[in-house]
C-alpha cells in the first residue's frame, strides 16, 4: 500500500459488478444476507487473495538495513507473511482469506485456500514472526499489529481443525502483539490521527473487535482506557480538512468507530452529535460523498480507493451502533452505499496498486468487523 511503480496487468481486469451467475446468492444461502453479498465477489476475493500472499514480489520491506548482512530475501524475515507487496497487506489478505472460509465456503475453492493458508500458517513460520516483531518492536505499530490479532480472532472463529491449527500456531505471535500494544500505550502520550497506517483510532477499533477471539482479552482494558483517554473529549471534527490526498482511512470515522465500541449506545449517540454535528441534515458533506480519484493507479493518490471503502464500512457502523429511530441512521446508510458502489469496482482492476489490497477493505464493508459474529 505503499510507492509502487508502474505494477499494472498483471491479471485480466473484469468489474466486481458484472453479473456472474456461478457466484450470485440464492434463496438456500438462508437469510444472512450479509454473507450473501460477500459471496457474490467472494471467488474473485479469494483469486485475488491467494495470488497476492503466495507473491514473493514485488516486495516493498520495512526492514532496517544495518549493514550488508541484512541483504536477504524478505521472506527470511518473514516466512508466513512475505507476499502481497508488504507485510501488513499480506497478514490482512491472509485474513481476507479465512474470513471467506468462514463466511463463504461454498462460493470458493476452499481446498485451494486450505492448502496455501496451511503451507504459510506454520508453527514454525509463526515462531520466526512473533520473533520479528519482538525484535523489532516498532514495525508495523499499529496496523500491522491489530490485522495481526484479527487474522487471529478469525482462524479461532472458524469452525473446524484448521482454524484451530491456524489459531493455536498464531498465538505467540498474538502474544508479542499484546505485548508490545500494552507497552506502546504506556508511552504514547498522544494519537496519531491522520489517515494512514498508523492511524491509531482505526487500529485499536480492530484489536477491540479481536482481542476476545484473539485470546488477548488483558489488552481490553488498556485499549478502551486510550480511546476515551484520546478521544471522549473530541467536538467539531475538522471534516473540512478530509481528504487529505493520500489517505485510506478517514480520521473523523475512524474515531467515531472507535467511540463506539466503548461507549453505550445513548451515550455513543450524544458524542456524535457532538463530534459531526449536523449528519441528519446530509452534513459533513466531506465524509459523505465519495471522494474523486483522479488517477487510480498512481500508489499514493490509489489510497483514496482505499479510503472509499474504508468509509464504507465505517458509515455502516455508525449507522448500526446508533438508536433506533436515530435520524442519522439513514443518513450514514445511504452514504455507505454510495461509497460501497463507488469503491467495489476498483478491487479487482487488473493493477496491482491496488490488487494487493483493497479487497480486504471491500470485505470489511460488505461483510462486517466482528470476527465472533456467525
Amino acid at each position: 500500500m505503499n510507492e509502487l511503480h508502474e505494477l499494472h496487468e498483471l491479471h485480466e481486469p473484469h468489474d466486481p459488478h458484472e453479473p456472474d451467475d456461478s457466484h450470485e446468492p440464492h434463496e438456500s444461502d438462508g437469510p444472512d444476507e450479509t454473507a450473501s453479498e460477500l459471496g457474490r465477489y467472494a471467488a474473485r476475493f479469494a483469486a485475488l487473495a491467494t495470488a497476492n500472499v503466495t507473491r514473493a514480489y514485488p516486495n516493498a520491506p520495512a526492514h532496517l538495513l544495518r549493514g550488508p548482512e541484512d541483504l536477504v530475501e524478505p521472506r527470511h524475515h518473514h516466512p508466513a507473511f512475505y507476499g502481497s507487496y508488504d507485510w501488513h497487506s499480506a497478514v490482512h489478505m491472509h485474513w481476507l482469506l479465512v474470513r471467506l472460509l468462514r463466511r463463504c465456503p461454498d462460493r470458493i475453492r476452499a481446498d485451494e485456500v486450505t492448502a496455501v493458508l496451511d503451507g504459510h500458517l506454520t508453527v514454525d513460520a509463526l515462531a520466526a514472526e512473533a520473533d520479528y516483531l519482538r525484535a523489532h518492536p516498532s514495525f508495523e505499530r499499529p496496523y500491522g499489529w491489530a490485522w495481526l490479532l484479527a487474522l487471529t480472532a478469525e482462524c479461532g472463529s472458524l469452525p473446524g481443525a484448521a482454524g484451530e491449527r491456524w489459531a493455536k500456531a498464531l498465538e505467540p505471535a498474538a502474544d508479542a502483539v499484546r505485548a508490545l500494544l500494552g507497552g506502546w500505550l504506556a508511552r504514547a502520550t498522544y494519537p496519531v490521527r491522520h489517515g494512514v497506517h498508523t492511524n491509531s483510532a482505526f487500529a485499536l477499533g480492530l484489536v477491540l473487535d479481536s482481542a476476545a477471539a484473539a485470546g488477548v482479552t488483558t489488552i481490553v482494558e488498556p485499549v478502551t482506557e486510550a480511546v476515551l483517554g484520546w478521544f471522549a473529549d473530541d467536538r467539531d471534527a475538522p471534516v473540512h480538512w478530509e481528504p487529505s490526498g493520500q489517505d485510506f482511512l478517514s480520521p473523523a470515522l475512524t474515531e467515531a468507530e472507535a467511540m463506539s465500541r466503548v461507549l453505550p449506545e445513548e451515550e455513543f449517540a450524544r458524542w456524535l452529535e457532538r463530534f459531526l454535528p449536523g449528519v441528519e441534515w446530509g452534513a459533513p458533506v466531506t465524509v459523505l460523498t465519495p471522494p474523486v480519484v483522479s488517477d487510480p493507479a498512481d500508489p499514493q493518490i490509489g489510497h483514496l480507493l482505499g479510503l472509499i471503502l474504508s468509509r464504507a464500512a465505517a458509515l455502516g457502523r455508525l449507522a448500526a451502533a446508533l438508536p433506533h429511530g436515530d435520524p442519522r441512521v439513514d443518513v450514514l446508510r445511504t452514504a455507505a452505499r454510495d461509497h460501497l458502489a463507488a469503491g467495489l469496482p476498483a478491487t479487482d482492476s487488473g493493477d496491482f496498486t491496488g490488487d494487493h489490497w483493497l479487497a480486504t477493505f471491500a470485505a470489511l464493508a460488505l461483510d462486517g468487523p466482528p470476527a465472533g459474529e456467525p
